[in-house]
Parts: C-alpha cells; sequence; structure tokens
C-alpha cells in the first residue's frame, strides 16, 4: 500500500523531537508526501509547547517545498470523561486533532478506565482520530470503541512508530485492531509519529501490516489527498481552499 499523507509528525517545539518544520516539510516532498499533518505534542505533555504554538498555526504557509501543510496538534487524553488539553476555541481554529494516552499525563489503570476515556472522546467530538492505540499500557475493549469510532467518524490510527520499537508489544494489538476495523467499517489513518525528519512519509511497517489483513485501501484516508480533504470536511472542517486542485 502508497499513502501520500503522514497525519503524525512532530517537530522540535514537542521538546523531545529534533528536526524544524521546514526540514519536516523537506523530507516530506524527498518521500513523495502530498500532505503532512503538523501535530506537535499539547501543553500537558512535558516539554511541550505553550498553547500559542497552536493559536498561532496561522502563520504557516500552506505549501512548503511543494508539499500541503496540515495545521493540528496531537492532544492528550486528561482523564476519563475524554477530555483534551487545549481550549476548544483553539481546537477549532486547527485542521487535524489527534487525541492519545500519554503515561506523563494520564496515568496507565484499568481497560474498563481507558475504555471510558476512549468513548468519552470519541462522543466529543474533539478528535478527529485517536492515536497510537496499540500500546499495552493502555489496554481497552476493541469492539466497543473501534465500533463506536466508526459510528462516530473517528479514524484509528496504525502508527508505524510503535511497530518498530518505541511502544514494545504493540504489534500484535495494532494487527487485531486493524482486522476489527476492517470488520465494522471504521477508517483508519496512517501516522509516521515522525521524532526526526527522516522518519516523515515511513510508513514501511504501517503498509505490511495493513497488507497482512488485508486491509481495503478505500477504508484509509491518507492514500489521497483528496479522501483525507473530504474527510476533514464530512468532520465539518472549512474547506483549505488553497489545497482545492488536489
Amino acid at each position: 500500500m502508497k499513502f501520500v499523507i503522514d497525519t503524525h509528525t512532530h517537530t522540535i517545539s514537542s521538546g523531545h523531537a529534533y528536526s524544524t518544520l521546514l526540514e519536516n516539510a523537506h523530507a516530506a516532498a524527498d518521500n513523495g508526501l502530498s500532505l503532512f499533518c503538523v501535530t506537535d505534542h499539547a501543553p500537558t505533555m512535558p516539554g511541550a509547547p505553550h498553547f500559542w504554538h497552536f493559536a498561532n498555526q496561522r502563520v504557516l504557509p500552506r505549501f512548503l517545498h511543494g508539499v500541503g501543510i496540515v495545521r493540528g496538534v496531537e492532544a492528550n487524553i486528561l482523564n476519563t470523561e475524554g477530555e483534551i488539553d487545549l481550549d476548544p476555541r483553539i481546537v477549532q481554529s486547527l485542521d487535524w486533532v489527534i487525541a492519545s494516552f500519554h503515561e506523563p499525563v494520564f496515568s496507565p489503570g484499568s481497560t474498563g478506565l481507558h475504555t471510558e476515556a476512549l468513548l468519552n472522546v470519541i462522543q466529543s467530538g474533539a478528535a478527529h482520530a485517536l492515536g497510537h492505540l496499540g500500546n499495552p499500557n493502555f489496554d481497552f475493549d476493541f469492539e466497543s470503541v473501534i465500533t463506536a469510532a466508526a459510528r462516530h467518524n473517528v479514524l484509528i490510527e496504525i502508527n508505524n512508530s510503535s511497530l518498530c520499537g518505541s511502544r514494545k508489544g504493540s504489534e500484535s494489538r495494532c494487527e487485531d485492531i486493524a482486522a476489527f476495523a476492517k470488520e465494522v467499517g471504521a477508517r483508519i489513518t496512517t501516522g509516521s509519529d515522525a521524532h526526526f525528519a527522516h522518519d516523515v512519509g515511513n510508513f514501511r511497517h504501517a503498509s505490511q501490516l495493513l497488507a497482512k489483513v488485508d486491509f481495503p485501501i478505500q477504508q484509509v484516508v491518507t492514500h489521497h489527498p483528496r479522501c483525507f480533504l473530504d474527510f476533514l470536511q464530512e468532520r465539518g472542517q472549512s474547506e483549505i481552499t488553497e489545497f482545492a486542485s488536489l
């Protein structure tokens, strides 16, 4: 499978990544991407930028090195109520929001607590996608969460970084997640979770996993820019006029 959009990338602003936005854009161009999302960690994550970093993304050009720039965030799930750590007014100004569990923000607990939090995130409408769900530290009820995600048009991320060591034990869980998403018609997004420019657009492990479960390409929003942009409009985002020709 070939994917032309990377929906999960970090810059030095995240505090534990090592490349600039310009370096990421250059790598995205070299790897043949049409679009990539800027998704630095939201403020509750240690070392993350102030909320102004996200409010000010309007200054970013829509294209760098010929690749479209999608303004976004990787927000932290804060509690079982499904709250995330950005003011709704800032969230509404962004194009793209991933919601993820991170151990420094949400201490791992029971399967029931994780499931409750994810279901409330989905129902809140604040997030377009759930990030790196394969993390074994945050077990959850696959059936109820993925079914709810399909019903509410929330994407399930297959995170390439999780499949090559960043969250050990994710591989088999991600395969099960993808297989269940296929069964219930949930849609998938693919993110490199790059913390260094050379990984932007690297989907090697994610592609292999999706091929292994024979996942339908039509359910992967990153296989064509129009598929991804149409998804954003389905979710009520304003049309990004600069991307009309994609």
